[in-house]
């Protein structure tokens, strides 16, 4: 078991102190210049860094990226259906193989400071198991590196396109961890039976679910209503997560406040990408809500936005909710890491907006590096002087990767 000592680093950005590694697990947190080398195996100077937990995207489209790629104009048109076969029309016919492509996003994102993630694979009649192959084959290039989770995702509906339902099920026992689901109103117009379908592929797979949802205010209030109900039949506690919920953060106050209690009665949890109506954060803090954050698709036939640093889509969240203090801010990186590993089921939910878990005693050496006067200052500058370790290993350095994997 190697034994490493972080030295002159500030957690959270607090008193500058030396922390201690036995494996994969923090064992030691003393002040700075108190603890003996002895027999540590690798002494790693912090010259006063801030660390953190590393960070956790859990809503990410590893399968739809063209990072690395040269830039091309936009070609979408509005709807998640028109969307959807704009992608379809043109996601082979890229530069790079499906596989590079998936690959350099995955190293991109961990050598930013990502250690956690849970991903996308579209699977569907047009794209089979192709991309989620490509997946499959990132996640195990990158085994020593990063926990990767992949959501068996029917992107384009389970009613619209015949033999949907059974790429879905197939998919889940490919590999696949958790079983997705789309606007089940808005996109295959039938929720009970979308809903059927997703939950009891669930069931038979015994896999969590996670539930696009783009759906308008009083739809999004409908499908998550039908959601909970199901969630609590199956005494599925835990197991759900609604990703997106735009029209959630719409409802009035008292409608959601009845909707996050039954969430929180049913550990249900979010995801966000901090779009520019974003989830309301304090509100969600205040049920205890698991919330964790992503970068959604990158650069791809979706969107022009994402770059797989999550530093940065810390700022974005914490931007689109109009946050000044610094209390605020800092919690946007609670969400941004230990957050999103709540919501992947590898760490206890938030304790409200001030906590800061994630650098004691006892918490996994996945942590992360990164410059600053304070937390704040660092999601306001995101520099490129970062330093991330997985399970103990420095897996990248400077923004680039090391070459070293945790055992």
């Amino acid at each position: 078991m190697t034994r490493t000592i972080l030295t002159r680093v500030r957690p959270w950005g607090g008193q500058t102190a030396d922390v201690t590694l036995e494996g994969d697990v923090i064992t030691g947190v003393a002040p700075a210049g108190s603890t003996p080398a002895g027999d540590a195996e690798r002494i790693v100077d912090g010259r006063d860094r801030i660390l953190l937990p590393s960070f956790a995207d859990v809503h990410v489209h590893l399968d739809s990226t063209r990072i690395g790629l040269p830039f091309r104009p936009h070609t979408g048109v509005p709807g998640v259906w028109g969307m959807m076969l704009n992608d379809r029309d043109n996601w082979r016919e890229a530069e790079a193989p499906i596989t590079t492509r998936v690959a350099t996003t995955l190293e991109r994102a961990i050598a930013r400071g990502t250690t956690a993630v849970r991903t996308y694979a579209q699977v569907d009649t047009d794209a089979g198991h192709e991309r989620l192959d490509a997946v499959l084959a990132a996640r195990e290039a990158n085994a020593g590196r990063c926990d990767v989770e992949i959501i068996a995702f029917p992107q384009a509906g389970l009613l619209r396109e015949a033999g949907s339902a059974e790429v879905l099920d197939s998919a889940m026992a490919r590999g696949a961890d958790v079983v997705g689901g789309i606007d089940p109103c808005a996109l295959d117009r039938d929720p009970v039976r979308h809903l059927d379908i997703v939950f009891g592929i669930a069931e038979k797979h015994c896999a969590p679910i996670d539930i696009h949802l783009h759906e308008p205010d009083q739809l999004a209030k409908f499908s998550a209503e039908l959601i909970i109900e199901r969630t609590r039949a199956l005494d599925l506690r835990g197991q759900v997560t609604i990703s997106h919920g735009y029209g959630l953060g719409r409802l009035p106050e008292a409608q959601l406040r009845v909707l996050l209690e039954q969430f929180r009665d049913l550990d249900i949890s979010m995801a966000t990408i901090a779009p520019p109506s974003p989830l309301p954060t304090m509100l969600l803090a205040e049920y205890g809500i698991r919330l964790g954050l992503g970068q959604d698709g990158q650069r791809d036939y979706w969107s022009p936005y994402g770059n797989t640093d999550m530093l940065d889509r810390t700022w974005q969240l914490a931007f689109t909710n109009g946050f000044r203090r610094d209390e605020d801010i800092e919690h946007c990186v609670a969400i941004a890491t230990a957050g999103g590993r709540a919501v992947m089921g590898r760490g206890a939910a938030l304790a409200g907006a001030a906590d800061r878990p994630g650098v004691a005693v006892g918490d996994p050496a996945d942590l992360v590096l990164v410059s600053g006067d304070t937390v704040t200052a660092a999601v306001m500058d995101r520099l490129p002087d970062r330093t991330v370790l997985y399970r103990g290993a420095v897996v990248a350095d400077g923004l680039e990767l090391t070459g070293e994997v945790a055992a």
